[in-house]
């Protein structure tokens, strides 16, 4: 059942972000991004486009109010403070999918290992650890964290 809510959350999160993308900036309409080579459908290298990860953060009864707070407040600016591209944040509309203690959300960054020092840098941040400490005096917001980094394939609308 998770495996399918999981692959179905990134179903959803692409196509809701190829929506989104149409007419602005990506690779496919950026003339500094490589393009597949014309007739050979072969994607560019790892290196010369974005890598995404997708998190799904389940939350403790009660606390999701809590953490959109957390998010809009200061999570946000913080990633942004240390690379992270935001994509887009989204709550499921169906109980079973989690509605009211999940929310779903997508960042980019230009490399793995750029993902890998964001989140090392937002870590050590001390503002983030002032404001995780204080978001927690009545007890934790999160149970569970699910990460997927993905790599768009050469058909994608966003790269």
């Amino acid at each position: 059942m998770k495996r399918i809510l999981t692959t179905s959350l990134i179903a959803v999160a692409v196509l809701i972000l190829a929506r989104f993308e149409e007419g602005s900036v990506s690779a496919s309409n950026d003339a500094k991004s490589p393009q597949p080579e014309a007739g050979t459908g072969t994607q560019p290298p790892a290196a010369d486009h974005r890598v995404f990860e997708l998190r799904t953060y389940h939350t403790n009864e009660g606390k999701l109010d809590d953490l959109h707070k957390r998010f809009r407040e200061h999570t946000c600016d913080l990633l942004k403070k240390h690379g992270a591209e935001l994509i887009g944040f989204w709550t499921p509309t169906d109980d079973k999918d989690g509605k009211g203690n999940t929310l779903v959300y997508m960042l980019a960054f230009p490399s793995r290992e750029a993902a890998k020092k964001t989140w090392e840098e937002f870590g050590k941040d001390p503002e983030w650890q002032r404001v995780f400490k204080e978001s927690h005096k009545n007890g934790a917001l999160v149970k569970k964290v699910d990460s997927v980094f993905l790599e768009p394939t050469d058909y994608s609308n966003i790269k």
